[in-house]
């Protein structure tokens, strides 16, 4: 069977991909091992992204949008705190400029994507499906799938995840290291209203990050990004609701009232990845077999978004001059595009992972000085609502909410 990309990896990223080729006329085979009944089950597993405001243009621009309607909240103000010390540095934009992004829980949003994607007629999904052999070479690319079945396409695109067994198999070099922390993600409801309010509240050990999810019927929710010292994870994950609450709530000195209702928690070791290459012969990387950084500034999965708004625009331009989608001058472009932009946004976040990682009073003090400086300063704070937004650099037609 032949198509014009192969895309192992349906994950947020993936499906993405997928169907900002499709609204444009381009196939795609999507190869994923997970089963739908798993991933989708009903149910929050307490696990939510912020989804920036460019991103979620792209997200309307191919359809995907409408699925969402009503399900997400939107971040209209985001405050950074040095601990529960005065002095926070509050992004608030305005009114008419809309919302600095809007929050999912990610099954919502496997959802939509899956839906869409299974509608889609550029797309043909094969879920509970692994590629047991890639072949790339000068002529093209060919995967054999464990059903025995081949696929052929000019073009492998690798959205597999930080683990990409693809990006090894290429011998793409990464720089790679340990932050010796823990992520700890969840949900809770809380007495007080949110106000569409995403706190960023900086610990010596790491960043404590609230971030608003729609009320339901019990009343007002958040989701929360716990960073802790690795060997601290594991006891973390192991303390009942009630402890785990009454922990959370001394963290936030108790500004939303009581809380209630926790929901799973998991968690994940925190480091930094970045390839050396996003491309080689007839293979494009997307998402975190690309990058992964320190969630410190949420921008995670809208990085990978924009590596998907930045190739859908690569290989729809060049598939409407008739060239071949794997060629090395495509890959080159979306190389030079999205190179600078994912190590600009790698740096930024290791170097404020570092900063407010520094422990003791002085260190404290020149971060509360730093927040002031950053609040008394228009200009800069604008530049860092456009980070939040996804605004900044040289914008994809897709993230402008426009079809290429």
């Amino acid at each position: 069977m032949d198509t014009d990309v192969i895309i192992l990896g349906g994950g947020l990223v993936g499906a993405t991909l997928a169907l900002a080729l499709d609204v444009h006329g381009v196939s795609s085979t999507v190869i994923d091992p997970a089963d739908p009944a798993v991933t989708l089950a009903p149910g929050f597993d307490g696990r939510a992204s912020a989804i920036a405001s460019a991103s979620h243009r792209m997200l309307d621009a191919i359809g995907v949008g409408a699925g969402l309607a009503g399900k997400g909240c939107a971040i209209r103000h985001i405050r950074v705190s040095d601990g529960l010390e005065p002095g926070a540095l509050d992004f608030i934009p305005d009114a008419d400029d809309g919302a600095l992004g809007t929050m999912y829980e990610n099954k919502l949003l496997r959802t939509a994507l899956f839906d869409a994607a299974t509608r889609a007629q550029h797309i043909d999904l094969r879920m509970k499906t692994r590629a047991t052999a890639v072949e790339r070479s000068a002529a093209g690319v060919t995967a054999t799938l464990d059903s025995g079945e081949t696929v052929r396409a000019p073009l492998l695109i690798a959205a597999e995840g930080r683990n990409s067994p693809t990006r090894e198999a290429a011998g793409i070099t990464i720089a790679r290291w340990s932050y010796d922390h823990s992520a700890i993600i969840g949900a809770f409801h809380h007495a007080r209203p949110h106000g569409d309010i995403a706190y960023e509240i900086f610990y010596a050990a790491g960043p404590f990050a609230l971030l608003p999810l729609p009320d339901d019927a019990e009343g007002h929710r958040s989701a929360i990004v716990w960073t802790v010292d690795a060997k601290d994870g594991a006891a973390m994950l192991k303390l009942g609701d009630r402890a785990f609450l009454a922990e959370a709530e001394k963290r936030m000195g108790g500004f939303l009232g009581p809380l209630s209702n926790a929901s799973p928690r998991s968690s994940y070791p925190l480091g930094f990845h970045h390839a050396a290459r996003i491309t080689a012969e007839r293979l494009a990387l997307v998402g975190d077999a690309a990058h992964g950084i320190h969630p410190i500034a949420g921008q995670g999965l809208n990085l990978g978004l924009r590596d998907v708004a930045t190739l859908a625009e690569v290989l729809v331009e060049g598939k409407r001059l008739g060239l071949d989608l794997g060629d090395a001058a495509l890959l080159d472009r979306y190389q030079r595009w999205r190179g600078l932009d994912t190590f600009m946004v790698a740096l930024a976040t290791d170097s404020l992972t570092r900063l407010f990682g520094v422990r003791g009073k002085t260190a404290s003090a020149v971060r509360r000085f730093g927040i002031s400086a950053v609040n008394a300063i228009p200009p800069l704070k604008d530049r860092f609502m456009a980070e939040a937004r996804g605004e900044s650099g040289d914008l994809p037609k897709l993230l402008q909410g426009l079809m290429v």
